[in-house]
């Protein structure tokens, strides 16, 4: 209807959150904007890996090119990768890495003397800047209880008089342009399941019946109560849609016994980073993303109306 508005406020409620992991709600809002979002964090925020490696020795028994793609999958801290520069748009440097504003640079030295196995992992990458180095997984494993092993990612293994020596540059970059950029180990969403049983009909159920029914769904989501003999839901969001239950009441002749509709404005994400930035931290830079480019687009639509007013005048204005 003309003069409507169709405009929406989602709303973020967090429901877990840990460094490398977070389960959030998005509501008031449709698949379009969920589906962007999920989008932006997979391949548009931007983190920093190694793109460049100068070998100056390898007799390990991996090729220069197998070390220098195994180099560039290590992630690095990238807290500083929005304020820094695309190494294309960086006027500063022509792309050497001796820059502060475009790139870090990386040296590794390892030679094995003896006649044990000498591991080269991630832990033997001297970065320039600080802030700047390889993901610790050891913190995120003593944060869960599992067994701790600090050796870091392993590039190559080496054995007697074997030797490693390069040089390697980490520029800024998105995971669109390359996976090794992409912040986001997994970004799904769900919709909302809503559920609801009839309660009358539930009751002309047997106990035996309504412990079968119970049991047809694969996942956890009903639950029978030993005590009140009551189907209650426990976990709807376990429900995977499947039809199961529908399909379980059907065929006892209960057609109608439950109801389940996803909701459609309302979202579970779940979000896994690869620890080169924080979960929480990668919503946010997302969102921003995703904010620029819905600015982007308000400003294009301005620009075409302009065109409509102004004609060819304000084409030429804007070089065109």
């Amino acid at each position: 209807m003309e003069g409507s508005s169709y405009q929406r406020f989602p709303k973020v409620k967090i429901r877990e959150l840990r460094d490398d992991y977070a389960k959030f709600e998005l509501r008031d809002t449709d698949a379009s904007m969920a589906n962007a979002l999920r989008r932006v964090m997979i391949a548009e925020v931007p983190t920093i890996a190694i793109d460049l490696v100068e070998i100056e020795v390898n007799s390990s028994v991996l090729n220069d090119e197998f070390i220098a793609h195994r180099l560039g999958l290590i992630p690095l801290t990238s807290e500083r990768a929005m304020s820094m520069r695309f190494s294309r748009d960086c006027d500063a440097c022509d792309g050497d890495g001796q820059c502060e504003f475009c790139s870090v640079e990386f040296h590794l030295r390892a030679k094995c003397h003896s006649d044990q196995t000498l591991d080269v992992t991630s832990k033997d990458l001297y970065s320039s800047d600080h802030t700047v180095v390889p993901v610790d997984f050891s913190d995120s494993a003593a944060a869960t209880g599992e067994a701790l092993d600090t050796k870091g990612i392993i590039i190559v293994k080496l054995r007697r008089g074997q030797e490693l020596r390069l040089r390697a540059i980490a520029r800024k970059g998105i995971g669109k342009d390359h996976a090794k950029w992409s912040p986001a180990a997994t970004v799904t969403f769900m919709y909302e399941p809503s559920i609801h049983i009839n309660e009358d009909l539930m009751e002309t159920l047997t106990l035996e019946e309504k412990r079968t029914w119970v049991e047809s769904c694969p996942t956890r989501v009903f639950e029978l109560d030993p005590v009140t003999h009551q189907v209650m839901v426990v976990e709807p969001e376990a429900y995977t849609y499947d039809d199961e239950v529908i399909k379980k009441a059907e065929a006892m002749g209960k057609a109608g016994l439950v109801d389940i509709t996803a909701r459609e404005d309302s979202f579970i994400f779940t979000v896994e980073s690869t620890g080169a930035i924080k979960a929480s931290q990668l919503i946010l830079n997302a969102i921003d993303i995703l904010k620029q480019k819905l600015d982007a687009v308000r400003l294009s639509d301005d620009t075409v109306e302009a065109d409509d007013q102004f004609g060819e005048l304000g084409a030429h204005m804007r070089g065109g």
